[in-house]
C-alpha cells in the first residue's frame, strides 16, 4: 500500500478524476437531478457559484499567461482547477447519493466526496502540477460553492435512483483510462494570447526570475489549467 501511494501513476490516474470533461459533465447532470426533484433553490446557487468559481479560476490563470501576474513569495500563479472543482462538485454528488436510503446520511457522503476532492488536491502537488498556495486556495475555493448547494435543505423526497448512482460509478472508473481530445489547457493559453497580443505564455520560471534564490520555484513547470 505505501508503495503504491508514493507512485506516481496512482497519483497521476486519481488527478485525472479532477479533469472538467470528467466532473462537468457530473454537475450538468446533478443539476438535472435537482430540477426534477424541484430543488431549485439549491440548483440555482450552486449554479452561480460554480460558474463565478470557474470564472475566477480561469482569470487568475489568464492574467498570469498573458502577463505574468502571479506571488513569487507564494509560488501562487492561479487557483488550481483540479482542486477547485473537485472540492465544488463531489461532495456534493456524494451528498445526493447517500441520500438514496435516508436523509440524514447525506452528510457521509459529503464527507467522503471531500475526501475524495482532497485526495486529487494532493494529487496535483504531487505530481508537480501545483505549489501548495494555488492547490490549496483552489481547494478552500471549491469548498465554498459546494457549501452553496449544500446550505439549503434539499427536499426529503429525493431519492435518486439506483441506475443513476451506477451510472455514475461506471463513469467515474472508467474515463480517466480515455484520452480526451478536448484540452482546456491548450484553450485557455489561446484565450491568454490573444488578449494579451503575446506569441508566448509566461511560465512559472518567469514569476521567479528577479525573486531571490530562497524562493524556489515549482520544478520549472508551466500552469495547468482546468482539466489538465
Amino acid at each position: 500500500m505505501v508503495h503504491m501511494l508514493n507512485s506516481n501513476t496512482f497519483w497521476f490516474w486519481i488527478s485525472r478524476l479532477g479533469e472538467s470533461p470528467i466532473v462537468l459533465p457530473i454537475a450538468f447532470a446533478l443539476v438535472l437531478v435537482f430540477m426534477a426533484f424541484e430543488a431549485h433553490r439549491v440548483v440555482r446557487f450552486w449554479a452561480l457559484a460554480l460558474g463565478l468559481a470557474i470564472g475566477v479560476t480561469s482569470a487568475s490563470k489568464i492574467a498570469f499567461l498573458g502577463w505574468g501576474l502571479g506571488i513569487a513569495s507564494l509560488d501562487f500563479t492561479g487557483f488550481s482547477g483540479h482542486a477547485m472543482l473537485s472540492a465544488a462538485i463531489y461532495p456534493v454528488l456524494g451528498h445526493a447519493f447517500a441520500r438514496r436510503r435516508q436523509a440524514s446520511t447525506g452528510w457521509w457522503g459529503a464527507a467522503m466526496g471531500l475526501a475524495l476532492a482532497a485526495l486529487i488536491a494532493v494529487s496535483r502537488v504531487t505530481t508537480h502540477a501545483h505549489s501548495v498556495s494555488e492547490t490549496v486556495l483552489g481547494f478552500f475555493l471549491g469548498c465554498l460553492v459546494s457549501a452553496c448547494a449544500m446550505g439549503f435543505r434539499a427536499p426529503a423526497h429525493l431519492r435518486i435512483p439506483r441506475w443513476a448512482w451506477l451510472t455514475a460509478a461506471a463513469w467515474l472508473a472508467a474515463m480517466p483510462f480515455v484520452s480526451l481530445s478536448f484540452n482546456t489547457h491548450q484553450t485557455v493559453i489561446k484565450v491568454a494570447l490573444a488578449l494579451s497580443q503575446r506569441q508566448h505564455p509566461y511560465q512559472r520560471s518567469d514569476l521567479h526570475r528577479l525573486v531571490p534564490a530562497s524562493v524556489q520555484p515549482l520544478h520549472g513547470q508551466e500552469v495547468v489549467f482546468l482539466g489538465h
